[in-house]
C-alpha cells in the first residue's frame, strides 16, 4: 500500500473527517444468520498487516484498531505461514476476545491436511474454537469439486460446526463469481466473503472479461442475501490496483454501502487506522446514482486488468 493510497485526505480534511470521532461509536450490522453485531470496518490481518516488521507495532497497531472500536478480526492460516495468527493470538490472550469476532481462513482441499491445518490454527490463536472459519480462496469449478469431495474440506467443516470449534463456516472468492454462486447455492454455509469493489471484478471461466454481468456483486451477492448468509467485503482497493484511480474513502464507502456486514480492510500504518475508522463512524451511504457513475467508470477502465490479475492471484 502506496502512501498515494490515502492522499485523497488533506491535513485539513483528515481534521474535519476525525473531529468528534473519538468518542463516538462504531457502527455495527448484523452478519447475517449468524446474528452476531459486526463493526463495519473489519481489521484485515494479511499482507498488511505484515507490513508491520517489527511485532510490538504489529501489536500495537491490531490493540489500536481494536481500541477504537473495530472488532471484527479477519486472519488465515496462510497469511505469513501462521505469523498473522500468532499475532493476532498475541492480542487475545492479553485483552481477551470479549465482544470480539475471530476469524481465520483455512487453504488445504483435503480434509486430513484441512484438520491439521486447524489444528495449527487454533494454537496460533490461542483458542479452543474460532467465531467463523471459511474456505479459503475458491477458485475453479474443479476446486469447488475438490472441497465438497467425501474427503475433503468441507465435510470436515460441518463436522467443526457442529462440534462447536467453529461456531460458523464460510468461504472466500475473489476470482469468479460463477463458481462462488455454485457453491453458495449447493452447500450449507453461514458466511461468505467476497470481492466487492467499485470496479466489480469477477472472472466468468470462460474468460469473458468485457462481460459487465459477471461480478460478484450481480452474481454471487444475491444468492448470499437470500440465504440470509453473513457477508463481508474484500479487495475494495483490487490489490492497490485501483490506488490512485479514484479516492479511498470513495472506494471504501462504495462497499460499505452494499449489503454487506464489514469491509475488511488491511491496514499497514497507524494513520490508515485513524483515517478508515473515521471513514466508518462518519459512514453515510453513497447515492446510488454515485455509486453507478463510480462503478461504470471503473469497471470500463480496469475490470479486466483486475479480472486477469485475481484469476492467478493466491491469497496468502
Amino acid at each position: 500500500m502506496s502512501i498515494s493510497r490515502r492522499s485523497f485526505i488533506g491535513s485539513t480534511a483528515l481534521a474535519t473527517l476525525s473531529a468528534g470521532t473519538a468518542g463516538a461509536a462504531m457502527p455495527k450490522r448484523t452478519l447475517g444468520r449468524t446474528g452476531a453485531r459486526v463493526s463495519i470496518l473489519a481489521f484485515g490481518s494479511g499482507s498488511r498487516f505484515l507490513a508491520y516488521k517489527e511485532e510490538d507495532q504489529a501489536l500495537a497497531a491490531l490493540n489500536h484498531a481494536l481500541d477504537l472500536g473495530v472488532n471484527y478480526i479477519d486472519s488465515a492460516a496462510s497469511y505469513g505461514d501462521g505469523l498473522s495468527e500468532q499475532r493476532v493470538g498475541k492480542v487475545l490472550k492479553v485483552r481477551g476476545r470479549k465482544g470480539l469476532w475471530v476469524v481465520t481462513k483455512i487453504e488445504p482441499r483435503d480434509g486430513d491436511a484441512a484438520m491439521r491445518t486447524v489444528e495449527r490454527s487454533l494454537k496460533n490463536l490461542q483458542v479452543d474454537y474460532v467465531d467463523l472459519l471459511h474456505i479459503h480462496g475458491l477458485s475453479t469449478a474443479d476446486d469447488l469439486a475438490a472441497i465438497e469431495a467425501k474427503d475433503g474440506v468441507l465435510n470436515r467443516f460441518y463436522k467443526l460446526r457442529d462440534q462447536k470449534v467453529a461456531r460458523f463456516i464460510g468461504i472466500t472468492c475473489h476470482s469468479d463469481p460463477a463458481v462462488l454462486k455454485t457453491a453458495l447455492q449447493h452447500n450449507d454455509l453461514d458466511c461468505t466473503q467476497m470481492a466487492l469493489n467499485a470496479a466489480r471484478i469477477g472472472a466468468d471461466g470462460a474468460l469473458k472479461y468485457d462481460n459487465p454481468k459477471m461480478s460478484f456483486e450481480a452474481v454471487a451477492l444475491p444468492v448470499a442475501l437470500e440465504k440470509k448468509m453473513g457477508v463481508t467485503a474484500m479487495k475494495i482497493f483490487g490489490q492497490d490496483k485501483l490506488t490512485g484511480k479514484a479516492p479511498a474513502e470513495k472506494l471504501i464507502r462504495y462497499s460499505m454501502s452494499l449489503p454487506v456486514a464489514a469491509t475488511t480492510i488491511g491496514m499497514p500504518k497507524i494513520e490508515y487506522i485513524d483515517q478508515n475508522v473515521a471513514i466508518a463512524k462518519n459512514f453515510t451511504p453513497l447515492p446510488k446514482s454515485e455509486m453507478q457513475e463510480l462503478s461504470a467508470d471503473l469497471s470500463t477502465k480496469y475490470k479486466a486488468m483486475l479480472d486477469r490479475y485475481f484469476a492467478d492471484h493466491r491469497d496468502c
